[in-house]
């Protein structure tokens, strides 16, 4: 592929930004992807939120990675029509990482900031959430009377939940567990982001 791009998840390791064109979230992959000239994509790590991409941008070729967020992927159809059926008045909204078939019954597909205006902003009083559940308390804060629902009861990032304000704090206040980057690798990594930054203005 002469003119292939190689599009990387913004959450992705500096290792794997350093082999990339382009960053991507999952609110501005479209339009990233859309402002790119070439033609070919290789879109990683996440095969399901390339997919996603890849129906609005048809002009594209896709190449996809075999890689998902394992938080989404273990969302289901069937999971999402028993919460349906459970809760028949309420709109679902899902994140792009899920897959396809679980996209298919969602009145709402996009971003966690994209869901969570959705919500607030939608008429509709009920919701299932088909994301992780930190979504929830943003919600709760802008709309409290809005009902929401998990499609899975332990809609959880691991990972994320690492991150605390209390070990935040620490590393502002005493330098602990600081990360170093090598500086190649640093100055590497940074072609994508600053790239995604150029093409998110325009």
């Amino acid at each position: 592929y002469d003119d292939l791009a190689v599009v990387c998840y913004i959450n992705s390791t500096a290792e794997l930004k350093k082999y990339s064109d382009v960053c991507v979230t999952s609110s501005n992959a479209v339009k990233i992807v859309k402002n790119l000239p070439n033609k070919n994509i290789f879109f990683i790590p996440d095969r399901n939120l390339g997919h996603f991409v890849a129906k609005q941008c048809p002009d594209k070729n896709f190449i996809f990675n075999n890689g998902c967020c394992p938080r989404h992927v273990v969302i289901t159809k069937e999971m999402v029509e028993k919460a349906k059926a459970e809760h028949p008045l309420a709109k679902f909204a899902a994140h792009p990482e899920c897959t396809e078939d679980v996209l298919e019954l969602a009145d709402y597909v996009g971003s966690t900031s994209g869901i969570i205006d959705y919500v607030v902003d939608t008429e509709a009083d009920e919701f299932i959430i088909g994301t992780v559940d930190g979504v929830f308390n943003e919600i709760r804060k802008k709309a409290p009377d809005k009902k929401l629902y998990t499609v899975k009861p332990d809609q959880v990032c691991v990972n994320m939940k690492k991150v605390t304000l209390e070990k935040v704090l620490d590393v502002l206040e005493n330098d602990t567990n600081e990360v170093f980057v090598d500086k190649e690798l640093a100055d590497h990594a940074m072609k994508p982001l600053n790239k995604m930054l150029e093409l998110a203005a325009k």
